[in-house]
């Protein structure tokens, strides 16, 4: 019992040293307009995620992780109580990386504005 106890031990700590990760986007919503924008929601493949508003030069944090693939969207309502709809890069399972969503005065700007294929 005690030999494979060892074994083990060793192949986990045999996969802690291979530097298994997994891969995540670093996501910022940017609200670069003059004035508040609220109901902010972000749908990407398989899940969504939102806050509530975001002041002008306010940012809005959150790290997902892509299963499957499809398009990222935004919505969110202006100052003004217009409605907005965004439709961004195509992630695939397998990408990470940074996305910038930037809420401007223009629209919806996406930095980058497309992802290198997933594993």
């Amino acid at each position: 019992m005690d030999v494979l106890r060892k074994r083990a031990l060793g192949m986990v700590l045999a996969l802690g040293v291979s530097g298994c990760h997994s891969a995540y986007i670093n996501s910022t919503i940017s609200n670069e307009t003059d004035k508040p924008v609220s109901l902010i929601q972000v749908d990407y493949p398989s899940a969504s995620f939102g806050v509530q508003s975001l002041n002008p030069g306010q940012n809005f944090k959150y790290r997902f992780k892509v299963l499957g693939s499809g398009p990222v969207k935004v919505s969110y309502t202006d100052g003004l109580q217009h409605d907005h709809k965004a439709t961004g890069p195509i992630l695939r399972e397998g990408n990470e990386g940074s996305l910038r969503i930037v809420i401007a005065n223009d629209g919806v700007h996406w930095d980058p504005a497309s992802f290198p294929p997933g594993r």
